[in-house]
């Protein structure tokens, strides 16, 4: 089964041609060749992607079983923190200002600061089976997993914060809300990849229509009709500005297809 998708309006930076995208569905069937695209929201898709897959509405899915919480990999993050809200669950706050589904936020180990998807995750299902969390190399923003998420585990420890709400949008009063990938490139180690952007020059610098935003410097943001080229072109500028002037080789985050 297959569906057409327009990845200039699916992709949150909003750039992509219309593709046929392989869905997959309750038997969990993965076509050779293919590449897993999750919900969009750190692609950047270039005008000849490799062929293309997600996981169907059949992942959308969350409950309990025997004291844990089981959630479909195409789960939406806010969908998580209403269940969490509603059972009283600690610690799926921070997922309110995470977009996209639960798979890719496991995949990249999605987080704010110090909390981070990981920090109560007990295993995932993928189609080699279940994966404990001390199997799964994994640091900040990155993980090793290699795989298509079905399914994420998590503890479950009671006490939904909703203040803890509150201070997690704040922390994010300053990102653009103009259409991006999310952070461009993941912070060095000591460093933040903003401060290392703005210093050689580059925020608020434009290439047509995609720059980097003036409000915090690492979202690379569509002003309207930016296009895959602009965009890596500014990445590659800027990767090239930072290695020269600091000797700091900035890894990205936002995954290039």
């Amino acid at each position: 089964m297959t569906q057409t998708i327009d990845l200039s309006h699916f992709t949150s930076i909003k750039i992509g041609p219309v593709v046929e995208v392989t869905l997959i569905d309750e038997e969990r069937i993965i076509p050779e060749g293919h590449t897993i695209m999750g919900h969009g929201n750190n692609l950047l898709i270039s005008p000849t992607p490799p062929p293309l897959m997600m996981l169907s509405k059949a992942f959308n899915y969350i409950r309990i079983e025997e004291n844990r919480l089981i959630i479909g990999a195409a789960t939406p993050s806010g969908k998580v923190v209403s269940f969490a809200r509603k059972h009283n669950i600690a610690h799926f706050e921070f997922l309110a200002k995470l977009p996209g589904v639960i798979g890719g936020v496991i995949k990249m180990n999605g987080g704010l600061k110090e909390y981070e998807v990981f920090n109560h995750l007990l295993g995932i299902i993928t189609p080699s089976g279940y994966h404990p969390k001390a199997q799964i190399q994994h640091s900040y923003r990155h993980t090793a997993i290699d795989e298509v998420i079905f399914e994420g585990h998590f503890e479950i420890h009671e006490g939904f914060d909703a203040l803890k709400i509150e201070e997690f949008l704040r922390m994010r009063d300053n990102q653009p809300q103009l259409p991006s990938a999310g952070s461009c490139f993941k912070n060095p180690i000591g460093d933040y990849a903003g401060r290392l952007i703005e210093a050689v020059g580059y925020k608020g610098k434009r290439l047509g229509n995609m720059g980097f935003s003036d409000k915090h410097a690492n979202f690379l943001v569509n002003y309207g009709g930016g296009t895959y080229e602009e965009a890596i072109q500014l990445i590659d500028e800027v990767r090239t500005k930072v290695l020269k002037d600091f000797g700091i080789t900035l890894e990205l985050e936002i995954v290039v297809l």
